[in-house]
Protein backbone atom coordinates (compact mmCIF):
# COMPACT_ATOMS: atom_id res chain seq x y z
CA UNK A 1 0.00 0.00 0.00
CA UNK A 2 1.50 3.16 -1.05
CA UNK A 3 1.41 6.43 0.99
CA UNK A 4 -1.01 8.97 0.33
CA UNK A 5 -2.57 12.07 1.76
CA UNK A 6 -6.06 10.65 1.91
CA UNK A 7 -5.92 9.81 5.48
CA UNK A 8 -4.43 12.41 7.06
CA UNK A 9 -7.55 14.23 8.87
CA UNK A 10 -8.14 17.47 7.44
CA UNK A 11 -7.42 19.85 10.73
CA UNK A 12 -5.73 22.43 8.87
CA UNK A 13 -5.78 23.48 5.07
CA UNK A 14 -1.85 22.85 3.28
CA UNK A 15 -0.67 23.01 0.29
CA UNK A 16 -0.06 20.19 -1.74
CA UNK A 17 3.79 19.58 -0.81
CA UNK A 18 5.00 16.98 1.29
CA UNK A 19 8.46 18.03 3.04
CA UNK A 20 11.07 15.57 3.79
CA UNK A 21 14.32 17.33 4.31
CA UNK A 22 15.16 20.85 6.46
CA UNK A 23 18.81 22.89 7.63
CA UNK A 24 19.00 25.93 9.24
CA UNK A 25 16.56 28.14 6.82
CA UNK A 26 15.75 26.01 4.07
CA UNK A 27 13.18 22.66 3.87
CA UNK A 28 13.55 20.74 0.60
CA UNK A 29 9.85 18.62 -0.65
CA UNK A 30 9.54 15.08 -2.12
CA UNK A 31 9.80 16.87 -5.33
CA UNK A 32 13.37 18.25 -4.92
CA UNK A 33 11.89 22.20 -4.58
CA UNK A 34 13.74 24.18 -1.75
CA UNK A 35 11.80 27.06 0.42
CA UNK A 36 13.40 29.71 2.60
CA UNK A 37 11.38 28.89 5.96
CA UNK A 38 10.37 32.51 7.47
CA UNK A 39 7.58 30.29 9.62
CA UNK A 40 9.96 27.87 11.15
CA UNK A 41 6.72 25.50 12.01
CA UNK A 42 5.30 28.94 14.03
CA UNK A 43 8.42 29.78 15.73
CA UNK A 44 9.16 26.37 16.84
CA UNK A 45 12.39 25.84 15.56
CA UNK A 46 14.57 28.48 17.33
CA UNK A 47 17.70 27.13 16.15
CA UNK A 48 16.55 26.38 12.52
CA UNK A 49 16.01 22.88 10.93
CA UNK A 50 18.31 19.64 12.41
CA UNK A 51 20.52 22.07 14.39
CA UNK A 52 23.78 19.91 15.08
CA UNK A 53 23.57 20.74 18.30
CA UNK A 54 20.15 19.06 18.33
CA UNK A 55 20.84 16.17 16.61
CA UNK A 56 23.31 15.45 18.94
CA UNK A 57 20.95 15.41 21.84
CA UNK A 58 18.70 13.59 20.71
CA UNK A 59 21.48 10.75 19.41
CA UNK A 60 23.12 10.48 22.69
CA UNK A 61 20.13 10.10 24.81
CA UNK A 62 18.46 8.13 22.94
CA UNK A 63 21.60 5.29 23.38
CA UNK A 64 21.00 6.51 26.90
CA UNK A 65 17.25 6.81 28.12
CA UNK A 66 14.24 7.41 26.04
CA UNK A 67 11.73 7.18 29.18
CA UNK A 68 11.58 6.23 32.53
CA UNK A 69 8.52 7.35 33.44
CA UNK A 70 7.54 10.36 35.58
CA UNK A 71 7.00 8.51 38.13
CA UNK A 72 11.25 8.81 38.71
CA UNK A 73 13.07 11.85 38.54
CA UNK A 74 15.44 11.81 35.88
CA UNK A 75 19.05 13.34 35.63
CA UNK A 76 17.69 15.75 31.95
CA UNK A 77 14.28 16.73 33.66
CA UNK A 78 16.39 18.41 36.47
CA UNK A 79 19.02 19.99 34.29
CA UNK A 80 16.13 21.84 32.03
CA UNK A 81 14.38 22.75 35.43
CA UNK A 82 17.51 24.38 36.42
CA UNK A 83 18.50 26.02 33.33
CA UNK A 84 14.36 27.44 33.17
CA UNK A 85 14.23 28.78 36.69
CA UNK A 86 17.71 30.26 36.56
CA UNK A 87 17.08 32.08 32.94
CA UNK A 88 13.44 32.89 34.23
CA UNK A 89 14.27 34.35 37.73
CA UNK A 90 10.93 31.58 38.54
CA UNK A 91 11.17 28.63 41.02
CA UNK A 92 9.04 25.56 39.88
CA UNK A 93 9.11 24.15 36.29
CA UNK A 94 6.99 21.30 35.20
CA UNK A 95 7.75 20.01 32.18
CA UNK A 96 5.03 19.23 29.33
CA UNK A 97 4.34 18.43 25.74
CA UNK A 98 2.90 21.45 23.89
CA UNK A 99 1.76 25.24 24.95
CA UNK A 100 -1.41 24.45 25.59
CA UNK A 101 -0.78 21.90 27.82
CA UNK A 102 1.27 24.42 29.80
CA UNK A 103 -1.58 26.75 29.79
CA UNK A 104 -3.88 24.52 30.71
CA UNK A 105 -1.82 23.99 33.80
CA UNK A 106 -1.24 27.10 34.87
CA UNK A 107 -5.00 27.85 34.92
CA UNK A 108 -5.25 24.86 36.96
CA UNK A 109 -2.38 26.16 39.42
CA UNK A 110 -3.84 29.51 39.56
CA UNK A 111 -7.46 28.37 39.91
CA UNK A 112 -6.14 26.01 43.10
CA UNK A 113 -3.89 29.08 44.28
CA UNK A 114 -7.93 30.57 44.56
CA UNK A 115 -8.96 27.92 46.55
CA UNK A 116 -5.90 27.91 49.05
CA UNK A 117 -5.60 31.63 49.37
CA UNK A 118 -8.54 33.97 47.74
CA UNK A 119 -11.33 32.60 49.31
CA UNK A 120 -12.19 30.26 46.35
CA UNK A 121 -11.65 32.73 43.38
CA UNK A 122 -11.70 30.99 40.16
CA UNK A 123 -12.03 33.91 37.76
CA UNK A 124 -9.08 34.46 34.89
CA UNK A 125 -9.32 38.11 32.78
CA UNK A 126 -7.92 37.63 29.29
CA UNK A 127 -7.77 39.59 26.50
CA UNK A 128 -10.18 40.19 23.17
CA UNK A 129 -7.93 38.47 20.39
CA UNK A 130 -5.46 36.52 22.66
CA UNK A 131 -5.08 32.64 21.77
CA UNK A 132 -3.71 30.34 24.59
CA UNK A 133 -4.43 26.72 22.84
CA UNK A 134 -6.33 24.30 21.45
CA UNK A 135 -7.58 22.67 24.80
CA UNK A 136 -11.22 23.38 25.53
CA UNK A 137 -9.95 24.99 28.91
CA UNK A 138 -7.47 27.02 27.19
CA UNK A 139 -9.67 27.70 23.69
CA UNK A 140 -11.97 29.50 26.29
CA UNK A 141 -9.87 31.73 28.04
CA UNK A 142 -8.62 32.61 24.02
CA UNK A 143 -10.07 36.32 22.60
CA UNK A 144 -9.85 35.10 19.23
CA UNK A 145 -13.26 35.71 17.13
CA UNK A 146 -13.22 31.92 15.06
CA UNK A 147 -13.57 30.04 18.76
CA UNK A 148 -16.35 32.25 20.01
CA UNK A 149 -18.99 29.31 18.99
CA UNK A 150 -16.70 26.17 18.30
CA UNK A 151 -17.53 23.96 20.49
CA UNK A 152 -19.96 24.74 23.09
CA UNK A 153 -20.39 25.12 25.86
CA UNK A 154 -17.67 26.25 26.54
CA UNK A 155 -15.29 26.20 30.43
CA UNK A 156 -16.83 29.07 32.16
CA UNK A 157 -14.27 31.56 34.44
CA UNK A 158 -13.07 33.54 31.69
CA UNK A 159 -13.30 37.61 31.27
CA UNK A 160 -11.70 39.52 28.33
CA UNK A 161 -11.29 43.03 28.12
CA UNK A 162 -9.12 44.77 25.35
CA UNK A 163 -4.95 44.59 25.25
CA UNK A 164 -3.22 47.61 26.65
CA UNK A 165 -6.58 49.34 28.37
CA UNK A 166 -5.63 49.39 32.09
CA UNK A 167 -8.41 50.68 33.08
CA UNK A 168 -10.87 47.71 31.49
CA UNK A 169 -8.50 45.31 33.18
CA UNK A 170 -8.69 47.54 36.74
CA UNK A 171 -12.67 46.92 36.31
CA UNK A 172 -13.13 43.75 35.60
CA UNK A 173 -10.88 42.22 38.53
CA UNK A 174 -13.38 41.50 41.05
CA UNK A 175 -13.50 39.02 44.13
CA UNK A 176 -13.51 36.35 42.12
CA UNK A 177 -10.90 37.09 40.34
CA UNK A 178 -8.10 34.56 40.91
CA UNK A 179 -5.33 36.07 37.78
CA UNK A 180 -4.89 37.96 34.65
CA UNK A 181 -3.36 35.94 31.72
CA UNK A 182 -1.95 37.91 29.20
CA UNK A 183 0.52 37.48 25.95
CA UNK A 184 3.54 40.10 25.76
CA UNK A 185 2.68 39.98 21.98
CA UNK A 186 -0.18 38.49 20.70
CA UNK A 187 0.77 36.32 17.88
CA UNK A 188 -2.45 34.96 16.39
CA UNK A 189 -3.89 38.22 16.54
CA UNK A 190 -1.36 39.18 14.47
CA UNK A 191 1.48 40.23 16.45
CA UNK A 192 0.03 42.59 18.42
CA UNK A 193 2.24 43.72 21.45
CA UNK A 194 1.55 44.63 24.94
CA UNK A 195 3.38 48.45 25.84
CA UNK A 196 6.03 48.04 28.43
CA UNK A 197 4.59 50.41 30.19
CA UNK A 198 0.96 48.88 30.12
CA UNK A 199 2.73 45.45 31.45
CA UNK A 200 4.57 47.09 34.34
CA UNK A 201 0.85 48.74 35.03
CA UNK A 202 -0.36 45.36 35.20
CA UNK A 203 2.14 44.20 37.47
CA UNK A 204 1.85 46.64 39.47
CA UNK A 205 -2.23 46.56 39.56
CA UNK A 206 -2.59 42.46 40.09
CA UNK A 207 0.06 42.94 42.82
CA UNK A 208 -2.68 45.71 44.69
CA UNK A 209 -5.23 43.69 44.15
CA UNK A 210 -3.89 40.28 45.26
CA UNK A 211 -4.85 38.28 42.24
CA UNK A 212 -1.78 36.39 40.40
CA UNK A 213 0.03 37.31 36.81
CA UNK A 214 0.24 34.42 34.36
CA UNK A 215 1.95 35.29 31.05
CA UNK A 216 1.85 33.08 28.59
CA UNK A 217 5.54 33.17 26.48
CA UNK A 218 5.08 30.00 24.15
CA UNK A 219 5.83 32.48 20.96
CA UNK A 220 7.68 35.37 22.70
CA UNK A 221 9.65 33.30 25.11
CA UNK A 222 12.85 31.47 24.83
CA UNK A 223 14.94 34.22 22.91
CA UNK A 224 11.98 35.52 20.26
CA UNK A 225 12.10 38.91 21.11
CA UNK A 226 15.94 39.11 21.98
CA UNK A 227 15.69 38.07 25.95
CA UNK A 228 15.37 34.89 26.85
CA UNK A 229 11.32 36.30 27.96
CA UNK A 230 9.84 39.17 26.67
CA UNK A 231 8.61 40.03 30.28
CA UNK A 232 12.17 41.47 30.86
CA UNK A 233 12.09 44.07 28.13
CA UNK A 234 9.50 45.29 30.78
CA UNK A 235 11.58 44.90 34.02
CA UNK A 236 8.50 42.43 35.61
CA UNK A 237 8.37 39.16 36.60
CA UNK A 238 4.93 36.89 36.40
CA UNK A 239 3.70 34.66 39.35
CA UNK A 240 3.03 32.23 36.70
CA UNK A 241 4.99 32.06 33.11
CA UNK A 242 4.34 29.59 30.30
CA UNK A 243 6.81 28.26 27.45
CA UNK A 244 6.90 26.17 24.22
CA UNK A 245 7.39 26.58 20.83
CA UNK A 246 11.11 27.14 20.79
CA UNK A 247 11.83 25.40 24.30
CA UNK A 248 12.37 22.28 22.44
CA UNK A 249 13.52 24.08 19.17
CA UNK A 250 11.24 21.79 17.01
CA UNK A 251 10.21 18.31 19.54
CA UNK A 252 7.10 18.63 21.46
CA UNK A 253 8.08 20.43 24.56
CA UNK A 254 6.64 22.74 27.18
CA UNK A 255 6.97 24.23 30.48
CA UNK A 256 4.66 25.33 32.84
CA UNK A 257 6.66 27.74 35.36
CA UNK A 258 5.84 29.39 38.80
CA UNK A 259 7.04 30.93 41.91
CA UNK A 260 7.04 29.93 45.44
CA UNK A 261 4.17 32.17 46.08
CA UNK A 262 2.26 30.54 43.31
CA UNK A 263 3.19 26.90 43.67
CA UNK A 264 0.65 24.87 44.89
CA UNK A 265 0.12 21.59 43.25
CA UNK A 266 0.19 18.85 45.35
CA UNK A 267 1.44 15.23 44.29
CA UNK A 268 -1.11 13.79 42.57
CA UNK A 269 -3.03 17.53 40.95
CA UNK A 270 -0.84 17.31 37.80
CA UNK A 271 0.45 15.14 35.55
CA UNK A 272 1.39 13.30 32.32
CA UNK A 273 2.07 9.85 30.79
CA UNK A 274 5.35 12.08 28.78
CA UNK A 275 5.83 14.82 30.81
CA UNK A 276 9.61 15.49 31.47
CA UNK A 277 11.18 12.39 29.41
CA UNK A 278 14.94 12.56 29.94
CA UNK A 279 15.09 12.06 25.30
CA UNK A 280 12.91 15.79 25.04
CA UNK A 281 14.18 16.84 28.03
CA UNK A 282 18.44 16.85 26.39
CA UNK A 283 17.25 18.37 23.78
CA UNK A 284 15.53 20.90 25.53
CA UNK A 285 19.05 21.15 27.52
CA UNK A 286 20.55 22.06 24.27
CA UNK A 287 18.42 25.20 23.12
CA UNK A 288 18.15 26.50 26.62
CA UNK A 289 21.99 25.99 26.69
CA UNK A 290 22.69 28.25 23.70
CA UNK A 291 20.04 30.60 23.38
CA UNK A 292 20.30 31.57 26.96
CA UNK A 293 23.75 33.33 26.39
CA UNK A 294 23.82 36.78 26.36
CA UNK A 295 25.85 37.05 22.78
CA UNK A 296 23.62 34.85 21.17
CA UNK A 297 20.19 37.16 22.14
CA UNK A 298 22.23 40.34 21.20
CA UNK A 299 22.72 38.80 17.98
CA UNK A 300 18.73 38.18 17.74
CA UNK A 301 17.97 41.61 18.35
CA UNK A 302 20.32 43.04 16.01
CA UNK A 303 18.72 40.61 13.16
CA UNK A 304 15.93 41.66 14.34
CA UNK A 305 16.51 45.25 14.00
CA UNK A 306 17.31 44.77 10.68
CA UNK A 307 14.27 42.92 9.39
CA UNK A 308 12.50 45.77 11.12
CA UNK A 309 14.34 48.05 8.96
CA UNK A 310 14.49 46.26 5.50
CA UNK A 311 10.83 45.37 5.82
CA UNK A 312 10.05 49.26 6.84
CA UNK A 313 12.06 50.28 3.86
CA UNK A 314 9.69 47.87 1.35
CA UNK A 315 6.54 48.65 3.07
CA UNK A 316 7.28 52.45 2.49
CA UNK A 317 8.52 51.49 -1.14
CA UNK A 318 5.07 49.67 -2.48
CA UNK A 319 2.76 51.29 0.05
CA UNK A 320 1.75 48.99 2.77
CA UNK A 321 1.74 49.50 6.71
CA UNK A 322 3.87 49.59 9.80
CA UNK A 323 5.56 46.59 11.05
CA UNK A 324 4.98 45.28 14.42
CA UNK A 325 6.60 43.35 17.22
CA UNK A 326 10.30 43.15 18.69
CA UNK A 327 13.50 40.45 17.86
CA UNK A 328 12.27 37.81 15.59
CA UNK A 329 8.62 38.08 15.86
CA UNK A 330 7.50 40.93 12.89
CA UNK A 331 3.83 41.14 11.61
CA UNK A 332 3.96 43.71 8.20
CA UNK A 333 0.69 45.39 8.14
CA UNK A 334 -0.98 45.05 4.70
CA UNK A 335 -2.92 47.99 2.79
CA UNK A 336 -5.21 45.30 1.48
CA UNK A 337 -6.72 41.92 2.65
CA UNK A 338 -4.62 40.07 0.31
CA UNK A 339 -2.38 38.19 2.77
CA UNK A 340 -3.23 34.61 1.86
CA UNK A 341 -2.70 35.64 -1.09
CA UNK A 342 1.00 36.91 -0.61
CA UNK A 343 1.48 33.96 1.16
CA UNK A 344 0.47 31.63 -1.62
CA UNK A 345 2.37 33.67 -4.17
CA UNK A 346 5.36 33.30 -1.72
CA UNK A 347 5.44 29.31 -1.68
CA UNK A 348 5.61 29.57 -5.30
CA UNK A 349 8.75 31.15 -5.34
CA UNK A 350 10.01 29.39 -2.94
CA UNK A 351 9.82 31.28 0.17
CA UNK A 352 7.76 30.26 3.29
CA UNK A 353 6.03 33.44 5.06
CA UNK A 354 2.60 33.30 7.67
CA UNK A 355 -0.83 35.36 7.20
CA UNK A 356 -2.40 34.83 10.78
CA UNK A 357 -4.72 37.55 9.29
CA UNK A 358 -6.22 38.55 5.75
CA UNK A 359 -4.31 42.25 6.09
CA UNK A 360 -0.81 41.07 8.24
CA UNK A 361 1.98 38.92 6.94
CA UNK A 362 4.05 37.25 10.00
CA UNK A 363 7.89 36.50 10.32
CA UNK A 364 9.17 33.78 12.62
CA UNK A 365 12.36 32.96 11.23
CA UNK A 366 14.88 31.05 13.12
CA UNK A 367 17.33 33.10 15.72
CA UNK A 368 20.31 31.71 13.45
CA UNK A 369 18.83 33.33 10.57
CA UNK A 370 21.83 35.38 8.94
CA UNK A 371 21.42 38.82 7.53
CA UNK A 372 22.09 37.01 3.54
CA UNK A 373 19.16 34.84 4.37
CA UNK A 374 17.14 38.11 5.25
CA UNK A 375 17.98 40.15 1.93
CA UNK A 376 16.97 36.48 -0.24
CA UNK A 377 13.56 36.69 1.54
CA UNK A 378 13.19 40.40 1.10
CA UNK A 379 14.05 39.76 -2.82
CA UNK A 380 11.59 36.73 -3.21
CA UNK A 381 9.08 38.60 -0.78
CA UNK A 382 8.86 42.01 -3.27
CA UNK A 383 6.92 40.72 -6.61
CA UNK A 384 4.45 39.36 -4.11
CA UNK A 385 3.66 42.34 -2.52
CA UNK A 386 3.66 44.31 -6.03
Amino acid sequence: MSDTLDHVMKVATRPPVVMVEGAGSWLRDSEGRTYLDFVQGWAVNCLGHCHPVMVEAIRTQAARLINCSPAYYNERMARLATLIAESSGLDHVFLCNSGAEANEGAIKLARKWGQLHRGGAFEIVTTHGSFHGRTLATMSASGKPAFERLYEPKVPGFRKVPLNDLDALAAAITERTVAVMLEPIQGEAGVVPTTDAYLRAVRDLTRERGVLLILDEIQTGVGRTGRFCAFEHAGVRPDILTLGKGLGGGVPLAALVASVHASCFEPGDQGGTFNGNPLMAAVGCAVVEIVREPPFLAGVRATGDYLAERLRALSAELGHGEVRGRGLLLALALTRGEGQKVVDTALERGLLINAPRPDTLRFMPALTVTRDEVDRMLALLEPCLA
